[in-house]
């Protein structure tokens, strides 16, 4: 089961703060994020891989949770940012991060997003495919620019995930085939195209994974690769970006893993494969996004509706639901809860918790015990919000998104504000 903390109140305590409190004072649905546990997960990110291993870098996957206040935070740290779209950039850039330290990736990139990413001096694009590096090239060419890259491959690794958050996969719609004459008229292009400085390649086999199988099974992949272009082609790999997807704890059985447990294998093959066959150690990125923000975050909704179907199951509406958190409608996702305010109550009801939209697959939590004396205007706290809930969140319904707070030592701030109704229709004409 998992650990909370209860105050004298009988109220759950998250982040140093009384989350009953929290909704009080600043209203439901409400995203709640502790800062002090971003910071951690930076600093064991510097400790277990950018200072224990020359040329190791890393990038914050900014789609899990990308707001001014995370970005400042994570860049405050010493990590770089992964961005996929113009927005996330130029997001990016306000909150004060790097842009030499910023990844570019994207499967589609538009010329706007390429122009725009070039003429602030982003670090690294990742480019997906061979159209994309022609324009690449032809638009850095017009701004006289050269745009340093990697080249994403597809390793054709199941990484035994959700097929929605599968990219590793042969059939996938990231990357460059390994196929030896489609990858070496890619690599082939960019040794030779004028504005572009090839670095190295990248690969990602997928989200929320548990163990490093896939990854280890990808790093022989991509090291035969690096092997075979400077036979065949004479690049020698600068760099290697390794991606992310390093799992996360959602329910009872799972455990958020540790950083180690993937980048050490990694690492170990790599400077192995460099030891025995004269390449110099690249420089080797990753790209953590969830394992630094999911377990960072929380949301509270207000217990509405509390209806009991005899003999089948008791539905418990909140002020919430698919918009605030489509993971579940997605991917199936799986959660855990606690009634907030009766947090030391013993959890023996079983119901259904379900949210507010007119779609029957709105349902937050298909199956959890809470509270026995459960009632209307409880407050319930789903955990494992902070990554993929905020940054997938959605006006469905013409529902406003929540507020978000940031926690730090306990004490809250508002980070994002809560949307009116008015700002559901502001760009409409």
């Amino acid at each position: 089961m998992r650990e909370i903390e209860v105050n004298r109140d009988g109220h759950l305590v998250f982040g140093g703060a009384d989350t009953v409190k929290l909704a009080e004072e600043y209203g439901t649905p409400l995203y709640v994020v502790d800062e002090n546990y971003i910071v951690e997960r930076c600093r064991e990110i510097k400790s277990a891989f950018m200072d224990k291993y020359p040329n190791a870098t890393a990038v914050y996957a900014s789609k899990a949770l990308q707001t001014i206040d995370v970005c400042r935070i994570v860049t405050r740290e010493g990590l770089g940012l992964d961005t996929v779209s113009g927005g996330e950039i130029y997001a990016a850039l306000k909150a004060g991060a790097d842009p030499q330290k910023m990844v570019f990736h994207g499967n589609n990139k538009t010329k706007e997003e390429i122009k725009f990413a070039l003429e602030n001096n982003i670090g690294r694009f990742v480019v997906d495919n061979l159209y994309e590096l022609v324009l690449v090239n032809k638009t850095a060419a017009e701004l006289e620019k050269t745009a340093s890259i990697q080249i994403r491959i597809t390793p054709g690794v199941d990484s035994h995930t959700h097929k929605f958050i599968s990219t590793g996969n042969i059939d996938s719609k990231f990357g460059i085939s390994l196929k030896k004459e489609d990858r070496n008229e890619v690599i082939k292009y960019a040794l030779d195209a004028a504005n572009i400085d090839l670095k190295g390649f990248h690969f990602h086999v997928g989200s929320q994974l548990m163990d490093n199988e896939a990854h280890l099974m990808a790093m022989d992949i991509i090291l035969g690769l690096v092997k075979d272009v400077r036979e065949e082609l004479g690049f020698v790999t600068k760099e290697l970006n390794l991606g992310g997807g390093f799992g996360v704890r959602y329910v009872d059985g799972e455990e958020t893993v540790r950083l180690e447990d993937f980048t050490d294998g990694m690492m170990g093959k790599i400077n192995r494969f460099c030891e025995e066959n004269g390449f110099e150690l690249p420089m080797v990125y990753i790209e953590p996004g969830r394992w630094i923000v999911g377990n960072a975050g929380i949301t509270l909704y207000t217990v509405g509706s509390i209806k009991t179907i005899p003999d089948i199951k008791t539905y418990v509406a909140v002020d919430g639901g698919m918009p605030d958190n489509p993971r579940p409608i997605l991917y199936q996702a799986e959660y855990e809860s606690v009634v907030a305010n009766k947090a030391a109550s013993k959890a023996n009801k079983t119901v259904s918790v379900v949210g507010k939209c007119c779609e029957s697959g709105d349902v937050l939590i298909e199956k959890t015990e809470l509270a026995e004396d459960l009632e209307s205007g409880d407050i319930l706290c789903v955990f494992t919000t902070g990554a993929y809930n905020y940054s997938m969140a959605s006006n469905y319904n013409r529902i406003p998104r929540p507020a978000m707070v940031m926690l730090k030592d306990g004490k809250a701030r508002l980070s994002v504000r809560r949307e009116t109704w008015e700002d559901l229709i502001l760009r409409e004409i």
